[in-house]
């Protein structure tokens, strides 16, 4: 597996931990539609989240949070309403953003940023 595969997997096992010690039930990880992923699907609450994760070593040349592209919203906004139609969600939705910086030898932070943007099709 390439570097940035398994960063990007690391980072999901810490973003998935995360949400799991902050009590939100993780429905689904790596869910594809038509070669759109969601990373996270999960419950806090009895609202539905779905959660884009960005894994970073360090963020000298950019946020990555700022990764998250008008683009990428619209990707996720259609994988989101299939996912919700092929499971029978009625439940309230928010897109959520989980920032993991840091190596698999040390994590240096974890930012979770609640409610990010609104979807759009």
């Amino acid at each position: 597996m390439a570097y940035h595969n398994e960063m990007g997997k690391w980072g999901e096992d810490v973003a998935v931990s995360y949400l799991q010690q902050m009590g939100y039930t993780i429905l689904h990880r790596d869910w594809d539609y038509l070669h759109r992923d969601l990373d996270i699907v999960a419950i806090d609450n009895g609202t539905l989240v779905i959660v884009e994760v960005k894994t970073r070593k360090n963020e000298r040349f950019a946020d990555a949070d700022e990764a998250v592209t008008a683009q990428k919203i619209r990707s996720l906004s259609i994988a989101a309403n299939a996912y919700v139609k092929r499971y029978a969600i009625s439940l309230d939705i928010r897109f959520d953003i989980i920032i993991v910086v840091g190596e698999p030898t040390g994590v240096g932070e974890v930012r979770h940023v609640k409610d990010a943007f609104l979807p759009f099709v």
